[in-house]
């Protein structure tokens, strides 16, 4: 099945190492597809906070180019007021949010590729390098989100209908996606695939964007609440559920948009498999399990007055968790570029993500 083209890209870096990076701004969608040019790491660090550009990869793409920007400022000056400025600008990117661990990924790995600069390098030099460690980075993504797609498609195979939560595809990162990249390599294979998107409360990822990818790309895609799923399972409309993942601890315990704990513990009820898609770069190896993942909270306005409308008495109270976790025991498979994981235990994460890609 030939699909159609999907959604402008989500992080775009215009220039060369003096250019500036484009970002879509997905607050906006699905009424109004408009851009953002970013000059400045301010501009970047905002973006983030303000969810202009999420999902897990597109996060760590994003700030990726944000050091670059940050940095500009500095190539004329001295090697170390260039390394004073790219350690202040890596710790002000980090503060943007705290789950997403492709984020603290991305800027190390600047970090890294600025300290294996030699001694003789000048600031324009290693400014240089980090713009070609961002470029790489952002081209690796497309490479994986293509094989997590050439893996989990076949665990699709058998599926009339799929469940899927928040957003997972373009928007999200560089490539088509981690979940959704599954998705729409089944959906070549199958055009009779119906796809079911949660509407994702409170900021409806699921409603506003994923549903607009899908139905972008000529995909059959039905809208849900969020509290239908359960009975959705139940009247067997879907044989799978796939999600995608924000930082995965060393024994699968996964966090992702908040609902999908709720969702593994259905579909284990429902004797329906429960997937994961995400890269290796969306493992946190250092943390033995989910109890450990640092969990945002996000303003009540977002509950209270969602898109701008006032829907609970002035000054409710209010419990805004981001993301929650999934146990490493609800999941049936965690599907990444190195290949899928299955069971989900500490020796098999370690065997796959430790093959060559």
């Amino acid at each position: 099945m030939a699909l159609r083209s999907g959604p402008p890209p989500a992080v775009a870096w215009i220039g060369g190492v003096d250019g500036y990076l484009r970002l879509l701004d997905q607050t906006l969608l699905p009424g109004t597809v408009e851009t953002i040019d970013c000059r400045t790491v301010e501009q970047v660090w905002e973006a983030i906070r303000a969810l202009r550009v999420r999902g897990a990869p597109a996060i760590g793409v994003a700030a990726a180019y944000g050091v670059v920007v940050g940095c500009q400022s500095a190539r004329a000056g001295s090697p170390s007021a260039f390394a004073a400025r790219l350690e202040q600008t890596l710790d002000y990117l980090a503060s943007s949010r705290p789950t997403a661990v492709n984020l603290f990924w991305a800027l190390d790995r600047l970090r890294r590729a600025a300290g294996a600069m030699p001694a003789s390098a000048t600031a324009a030099d290693v400014l240089e390098r980090l713009w070609r460690e961002a470029q790489a980075i952002e081209a690796e993504d497309r490479q994986m989100c293509a094989a997590i797609g050439r893996w989990g498609a076949p665990l699709l195979s058998g599926c009339g209908g799929v469940l899927t939560h928040c957003n997972t595809g373009g928007l999200a990162t560089a490539g088509e996606g981690t979940a959704l990249a599954v998705i729409i390599a089944a959906a070549r294979n199958n055009p009779r695939l119906r796809v079911y998107a949660d509407e994702t409360r409170p900021l409806l990822q699921g409603a506003r964007l994923t549903t607009w990818e899908l139905l972008q790309r000529g995909i059959d895609v039905c809208l849900i609440c969020d509290a239908m799923a359960a009975w959705v399972m139940q009247q067997r409309r879907v044989q799978a559920v796939i999600v995608g993942a924000d930082r995965i601890a060393a024994n699968g315990d996964t966090a992702n948009k908040i609902g999908t704990y709720g969702l593994s513990v259905l579909a284990r009820a429902h004797g329906i498999p429960f997937y994961v898609a995400a890269p290796s770069s969306t493992f946190d190896r250092a943390l033995p399990d989910g109890s450990r993942i640092p969990i945002e909270e996000r303003p009540a306005a977002e509950i209270t007055q969602p898109f701008g409308r006032m829907i609970a008495p002035e000054g409710c109270p209010t419990y805004n968790p981001a993301f929650d976790v999934a146990p490493a025991a609800n999941i049936t498979a965690i599907i990444t570029e190195r290949g899928v994981i299955q069971p989900v235990q500490a020796e098999q994460i370690d065997r796959v993500l430790s093959a060559a890609v």
